[in-house]
């Protein structure tokens, strides 16, 4: 699989998700209500208002913000990381992310986060989607509070469908300009990558 530096940079965004940081104290915590007016801003419009919100309490441990009343869950940006990032997604991902998250935190690292949920979906233990599943997010830029944007960030639009292949949906399993293309083929974390100007 090949993808420009810039692609790789926001697929690794995408795909770490947040993973809260065991050090988050050494960072200034947001407040709750900026963590989540930015939070949601790579959903839909319509979907905004409804959706739960996880971010970090005072003490940087990663926390419900906000109860959700739809099947959007969005995550505020880790105030440690490199650069601002922030993920809204279908409410049916949440075990599989929320397990990535877990592992992060719990020092598993690259590949083996994925080896240790495909085991534990293979067994059962770990539930995904059995229909298509939505995931939405904002990468780099810099927040502007005024107007509640975040001019310069990258957008990346992803359609999860567990186990999917390229004969199954009729998608290439290779990125080529602005074609949508199938990551992960037949795996749990199979999913349809978007080129946001398309």
């Amino acid at each position: 699989m090949r993808t420009t530096p810039a692609g790789s940079a926001v697929l690794l965004a995408a795909c770490v998700l947040l993973a809260p940081s065991p050090a988050l104290a050494q960072a200034p915590i947001p407040a709750p209500d900026r963590q989540i007016a930015t939070a949601v801003l790579p959903a839909p419009a319509e979907m905004r208002d409804g959706a739960a919100v996880w971010g970090y309490a005072p003490d940087g441990k990663f926390v419900s913000l906000r109860r959700g009343t739809n099947d959007m869950v969005c995550l505020a940006s880790n105030p440690n990381a490199p650069s601002f990032h922030v993920a809204c997604y279908h409410r049916s991902l949440e075990p599989f992310m929320a397990r990535g998250r877990e592992l992060r935190t719990q020092g598993v690292q690259g590949g083996a986060v994925d080896t240790a949920r495909f085991a534990e979906v293979k067994s059962g233990k770990l539930v995904v989607p059995t229909h298509p599943a939505m995931l939405y997010s904002l990468t780099g830029g810099s927040y502007d509070p005024a107007s509640n944007t975040i001019p310069g960030a990258r957008h990346l639009y992803v359609t999860y469908i567990p186990f999917a292949t390229a004969a199954s949906t009729g998608l290439s399993a290779k990125p080529a300009g602005k074609t949508p293309w199938i990551m992960y083929p037949g795996t749990p974390k199979a999913h349809i990558m978007f080129v946001p100007d398309m």
